[in-house]
């Protein structure tokens, strides 16, 4: 009996992809956790810290690499690295992937530890970008300064983690990505409970947190890249094709994807200019928003994207219509419900999760009416959520970047609008509204690409909704 011949490993086809389902829902699990388990850890800091002036300090110095982790690391990098990996794994040998992924950990490294030594260089220039109103306030400015150096590296670590999970992800390995973030919780919780009396600081234990948590992350992956044979092995090549094909997908996806963020860091920098809590409340209300949109819309916009990609390809309009029609809906059936529940137990939520130890009654009250202006564009979050997978899918980046641009200047007018009236809580309404008109914008330019009649119809009951909620606009300010 003659045996079959074995396919040279480098000539293996790809194993097969698990269901689409099944890994969304994998992710949509694991990120459920993850953001449980942050509701923790945000539950041990109020306790330990409160809304001071030391919790304020570090939420900025964990606000500026956070941010700039979302910007590049699981922004702009991902969605460029992740498709270029995929086309070298189906149309390239193993030792061309390996080569890919040996030049893309060298290129990338370099610039990420440059950024990481001149940001902990110019760390109070930095601070003094960021949160501008800490300058009259010398002992938390220079603490955020402090702490600045500590957390920083944190960017190194996390963008170097999600260069690993997209080689991963392209693997079918969700599990492991997906679980990562689990470990940032548990290091921070552990830092405030077993750290904080060793601090002659206290508040600088929450920073050595982070740095623990950035090597935890990085190195927790590593093993499985060796079992699959891609442990990098950096090699500085910005000559190499993957790598310049990454630069140039990155530079139109770098500010599309992380408009929502500059919107919450310029809260933060507006914020730092008002009472001492502002920045803390803000924070809290906002961790409990995401709560929703991190774990549904995240898992609708995963599990469309292949299938509209799929369907443009095929140029089947009204399938593709029909599915952006059905995500929409879905969100309808989450989002509205989400949203009216924030708004209605505000108050009791945040005095369940944050109302201990050195959090105070004002502070419960005061978190309470950001998380409402926050939650009147928790639908709108949602939308973009599942709108801006419709663009990608065409292959079209530069549109929800133009997109993106406008909501950033009606944001900062509606910004310089309400933070009079409103302090902290007139920063995440104008945060809600331009999500509102980004929202719509997506919708309008969706639906003058896209022929087919479904692709109207979840548009349509979303601008139906949106008008219907305008009366009950006072409430949502709290």
């Amino acid at each position: 009996m003659s045996s079959q011949p074995t396919m040279p490993p480098e000539k293996q086809p790809p194993a097969k992809a698990p269901g689409l389902l099944r890994s969304s829902g994998l992710v949509g699990i694991m990120t459920m956790f993850s953001r449980v388990l942050g509701l923790v850890r945000d539950m041990v800091i109020a306790r330990y810290f409160g809304a001071g002036a030391g919790a304020d300090a570090f939420f900025v110095a964990f606000k500026i690499p956070n941010f700039l982790r979302r910007l590049f690391a699981e922004g702009a990098f991902s969605q460029a690295f992740v498709p270029v990996l995929s086309s070298y794994r189906a149309k390239h040998s193993v030792s061309d992937v390996k080569r890919l992924v040996d030049a893309v950990a060298g290129s990338l490294g370099l610039v990420l530890l440059g950024i990481t030594l001149v940001a902990m260089l110019g760390a109070p220039l930095l601070t003094a970008v960021f949160a501008p109103g800490f300058l009259d306030d010398d002992v938390k400015f220079a603490l955020t300064s402090d702490m600045l150096r500590i957390t920083f590296p944190y960017l190194l670590m996390i963008s170097l983690t999600a260069f690993a999970g997209g080689i991963l992800n392209s693997y079918d390995r969700f599990a492991v990505p997906a679980f990562t973030p689990v470990l940032l919780n548990l290091a921070m919780i552990g830092a405030a409970v077993y750290l904080t009396p060793l601090m002659s600081e206290p508040i600088m234990a929450l920073a050595w947190g982070v740095f623990i948590a950035g090597a935890l992350q990085l190195f927790f992956q590593l093993p499985f890249l060796m079992r699959l044979g891609l442990m990098p092995r950096p090699r500085v090549d910005y000559r190499h094709e993957g790598v310049s094909r990454i630069l140039k997908l990155m530079v139109p996806a770098l500010f599309g994807v992380s408009v929502s963020q500059i919107n919450l860091l310029l809260d933060t920098v507006l914020a730092s200019f008002l009472q001492t809590g502002s920045v803390s409340w803000l924070y809290y209300s906002d961790r409990l928003s995401e709560l929703p949109l991190g774990v549904f819309g995240i898992a609708i916009a995963t599990v469309i994207l292949p299938s509209l990609s799929r369907k443009h390809a095929a140029a089947s309009n009204d399938q593709f219509a029909a599915t952006l029609d059905w995500a929409v809906r879905a969100v309808l059936i989450i989002g509205v419900p989400s949203a009216l529940a924030l708004v209605l137990l505000a108050e009791p939520l945040i005095a369940t999760l944050f109302h201990y130890g050195e959090v105070t009654d004002r502070d419960v009250a005061m978190s309470a009416q950001s998380l409402r202006a926050y939650s009147a564009g928790l639908l709108a979050f949602m939308v973009i959520k599942v709108l801006a997978p419709g663009f990608f899918a065409r292959q079209d980046t530069r549109t929800p970047v133009k997109i993106g641009i406008i909501a950033m200047v009606a944001n900062m007018v509606f910004n310089l609008a309400l933070i009079v009236p409103l302090a902290h809580a007139g920063l995440a309404l104008a945060t809600s509204l331009s999500a509102w008109l980004n929202a719509v914008l997506l919708w309008r330019g969706l639906k003058r690409r896209v022929p087919g009649k479904a692709s109207q119809a979840g548009g349509n009951t979303s601008c139906k909704l949106a008008w219907q909620m305008l009366p009950w606009l006072p409430l949502f300010c709290g």
